[in-house]
C-alpha cells in the first residue's frame, strides 16, 4: 500500500506541472475560442528568458518576476501582431497560425540560445519529507504549492477585480461586453498575456526536472492537452484537476502496467484524449454547445 501511495504522490507532482500548462491553454480558449498549439513553445521561450537572467547572476526568485513580466508583455504582443489579424477567420486558418507560431518560436529559441542542452537551477531545496513510510520531495511540495498559489491568484483576479469581471464578460459574450463599454481588444490581449505568464510558470517548474532545450515542452504539451480535454476547455478548475488525474494515471500505468513501463507512458494521455472525445467531448466540467434549429 505504501508503494502505491508513493506512486500517487509522485504522480501529483508531475500532474501539477501538466495542470499549469493546461490552465494556460484553457485561459486562451475561454477568451478567444482558440486552441493554442504554440503554448508549450511560449513556455519554453520564457524558461530560456529565466535562464538568461540567472546566467547573468540574478538569483532564481529575483529572475522569476522579471521573467513573468516579459512573458506577459510577449503574450500581449503576440495577440496584437499575430492573432488579431486573423480574428474571425475560419478555424483552420487560426490553427495553421498557431502551428506556424510553434515552429517560429522553437526555431527562434534554437537560433538565440542554440540547441545544446543546458542545466536549469532548481528553485526548491533537495531532500524530502518522510512520514508514515512515504517520502515527499521538497520539489514536489514546491510544485504543488506554486500551482495552488497560481489557482488562488486567478480566482481572486476573476472574482474580485474589475479587470477579471471584464475578462469574464468577454469570455461569456464579447459582443454584449463591447456594448456595455468593455474594451474587448485590450481584454483579449490581457488574456493572452495572462496565459503566457501561467505557461511560463509551467516551463520554469519542468526545466529542473528535464534539461533546458528548445524541444523540452513537446511531451508536456501532450499531457496538458489531455488534462484540458479531460477537465473541459472552458473550465480552469477542471484543467487543474485533469492535470492531476493525468499525472497520477501516467505514473501508476508506468509502475503497474507491464507493457507500458517508462517507454509507453506517453500513450496514457493519448488514450485519455481519445476516451474523452468519444464519451464526453466537452470534458468532465465543460459545457456542451447547444444550437437551436
Amino acid at each position: 500500500m505504501a508503494g502505491f501511495l508513493q506512486q500517487v504522490i509522485e504522480g501529483l507532482g508531475a500532474g501539477a506541472i501538466y495542470a499549469s500548462l493546461a490552465l494556460a491553454l484553457v485561459l486562451i480558449h475561454r477568451f478567444t475560442g482558440i486552441v493554442n498549439f504554440a503554448q508549450g513553445e511560449l513556455a519554453m521561450f520564457s524558461t530560456y528568458v529565466a535562464w538568461q537572467f540567472t546566467a547573468a547572476g540574478l538569483p532564481f526568485w529575483a529572475a522569476l518576476p522579471l521573467t513573468l513580466a516579459v512573458s506577459f508583455a510577449g503574450g500581449m504582443l503576440i495577440e496584437r501582431v499575430v492573432i488579431r489579424p486573423v480574428e474571425g477567420a475560419p478555424e483552420l486558418t487560426v490553427v495553421i497560425v498557431t502551428v506556424g507560431l510553434f515552429i517560429f518560436v522553437n526555431a527562434a529559441a534554437g537560433w538565440i540560445w542554440s540547441f545544446l542542452i543546458k542545466d536549469f537551477p532548481n528553485p526548491f531545496p533537495g531532500g524530502a519529507v518522510e512520514a508514515g513510510g512515504l517520502s515527499v520531495s521538497h520539489s514536489t511540495l514546491g510544485v504543488l504549492a506554486v500551482v495552488g498559489a497560481v489557482m488562488g491568484l486567478l480566482y481572486l483576479l476573476f472574482r474580485h477585480t474589475k479587470m477579471g469581471l471584464g475578462m469574464r464578460a468577454v469570455a461569456a459574450d464579447p459582443v454584449s461586453a463591447r456594448l456595455v463599454g468593455v474594451r474587448v481588444g485590450r481584454t483579449l490581449a490581457l488574456g493572452w498575456g495572462l496565459a503566457a505568464t501561467v505557461g511560463a510558470v509551467s516551463g520554469v517548474l519542468v526545466a529542473p526536472l528535464l534539461f533546458l532545450e528548445p524541444n523540452m515542452m513537446g511531451g508536456v504539451l501532450i499531457y496538458a492537452f489531455a488534462a484540458a480535454t479531460l477537465g473541459g476547455f472552458d473550465s480552469p478548475g477542471g484543467a487543474v484537476l485533469g492535470g492531476l488525474v493525468v499525472g497520477v494515471a501516467e505514473t501508476l500505468a508506468g509502475a503497474y502496467v507491464g507493457f507500458v513501463g517508462s517507454d509507453l507512458k506517453v500513450g496514457v494521455p493519448l488514450a485519455v484524449i481519445l476516451c474523452v472525445l468519444l464519451l464526453r467531448p466537452q470534458g468532465l466540467f465543460g459545457r456542451a454547445a447547444v444550437e437551436r434549429a
